[in-house]
């Protein structure tokens, strides 16, 4: 019989695991296996399933096979999230509850209602924002032990636009960064969509291999390091003095720069010093108002090294310019009257409390989290796969995170990263109840 071109291996997997035949979780033949059965090559063969994996249909894991992913579409980096059944919670994305700071908007708009400076927000602002815009997040960096001047400080539409607008200002396509094994998934769409390689820092107990990111920045150009110092999405370790020294040290040896996201920092009031205020010739903080405040209101913000302030600007020009006139005025005004001061610390009650109702409703799992954090990883026992977990989950109603969101490996865990702060506290026992018995009773 004429050996089958891998195109027609391809097509001929493709089409039994879209038609069902091939069923979630079923195991395929090993590589050596395949070559034989079809009179292929080795290498052929690996390419089989390297084109399947990136088709989304199979995933191999290292010593133990290559197998058939769930189809359903709640797993992954774009994880669909509609359900089949009634809604219990959204443990996927966090949006923390907005109650608090509603009435504290109508009184913010009515207050900019009558401001005298009410025309001035339907002019367009500078990139990167009005001075003394600027200058209110400074004073509120403070707080954050980073003390800069207005002019590095720029406003943007949300710490995805201000992660952006770093990678364009810093990196060429082809360009190297290094990131943990377990890390934030905007930043694989945007490595993606810029033609960056991301390569992986191993992950050593709580926090990176810095010996594994040493020896990496040897052998290879790595242009910057994306890194979660302070409460890491989505493993939620804080790290040491010393890590954040050896860090910088790695990073002024090897001249890389340090992209440093600080998104769920405020929740860690105990922390160290931030990377920025140890290295700040090489550094760019970001962060934003999305989980302190409100994920609608999309105010964000940059700090650059000096020498990079003109391409910062530009960088903003070319990502849709800046923040709306009305947001800035209104996060700024809540900035400087203590308003995200006092919602600030709301939040980090509210973290610690649905950290120990998850602690609780999840015994008898290994589950990690910061203490005062709002979402945890949750390690699937046995041979239970995340794939499918998402999927028995979503018909009871729960919609969860799976670890290849977060992966930079091609191997990723059997594990779910979920969001807290989504679902009414008085439920959120129950919900998490209703999880670990899924996860434990089904018959994977």
């Amino acid at each position: 019989m004429r050996p089958a071109t891998y195109k027609q291996l391809v097509d001929r997997y493709a089409g039994a695991i879209r038609r069902g035949e091939l069923i979630s979780g079923a195991k395929l033949p090993a590589h050596r296996t395949l070559a034989r059965e079809h009179g292929i090559a080795l290498a052929t063969a690996s390419r089989v399933y390297a084109e399947l994996t990136a088709m989304g249909l199979v995933v191999g894991e290292p010593g133990r096979g290559t197998f058939v992913r769930d189809q359903s579409g709640y797993a992954g980096i774009d994880a669909d999230r509609r359900l089949p059944s009634d809604r219990l919670a959204d443990l996927s994305f966090n949006q923390p509850r907005a109650d608090a700071p509603t009435p504290m908007l109508r009184d913010a708009l009515r207050q900019l209602s009558t401001s005298g400076n009410l025309e001035s927000i339907l002019y367009q602002q500078p990139a990167g924002g009005r001075r003394h815009e600027r200058s209110a997040v400074a004073t509120h960096l403070l707080d954050r032990g980073i003390d800069i001047t207005p002019d590095s400080v720029f406003l943007t539409n949300g710490a995805q636009q201000a992660l952006d607008v770093t990678l364009i200002t810093t990196t060429r396509p082809g360009d190297v960064i290094a990131a943990d094994a377990l890390t934030y998934p905007g930043l694989k769409l945007l490595a993606a969509a810029r033609a960056l390689e991301i390569v992986p820092i191993p992950l050593c107990g709580d926090g990176p291999d810095l010996a594994g990111l040493d020896s990496l920045c040897a052998t290879r150009s790595v242009r910057a390091v994306y890194l979660m110092p302070t409460v890491h999405n989505p493993l939620g370790w804080t790290l040491d003095l010393a890590h954040r020294e050896h860090l910088v040290d790695i990073a002024r040896r090897h001249d890389a720069l340090l992209i440093e996201d600080g998104t769920y920092a405020f929740l860690d009031v105990d922390a160290p010093a931030a990377l920025q205020t140890m290295a700040p010739e090489r550094t760019f903080h970001l962060a934003s108002l999305s989980k302190s405040v409100a994920t609608g209101l999309r105010f964000g913000y940059l700090v650059a090294p000096e020498v990079y302030a003109t391409r910062v600007t530009s960088g903003l020009r070319a990502t849709g310019w800046g923040v709306p006139s009305v947001v800035t005025a209104l996060a700024t005004g809540w900035i400087a009257d203590g308003t995200v001061a006092r919602l600030e610390a709301v939040r980090r009650d509210d973290a610690r409390v649905r950290q120990e109702i998850a602690r609780n409703a999840l015994r008898e799992l290994t589950y990690r989290a910061h203490p005062v954090s709002m979402f945890g990883w949750l390690e699937l026992p046995g041979e239970v796969r995340a794939d499918l977990a998402a999927t028995h989950l979503a018909r009871t109603g729960i919609l969860v995170s799976t670890a290849d969101a977060f992966d930079t490996t091609g191997h990723w865990p059997h594990a779910l990263r979920l969001a807290l702060a989504t679902a009414a506290i008085d439920e959120l026992g129950e919900v998490l109840e209703t999880l670990r018995t899924t996860v434990l009773s089904v018959p994977w």
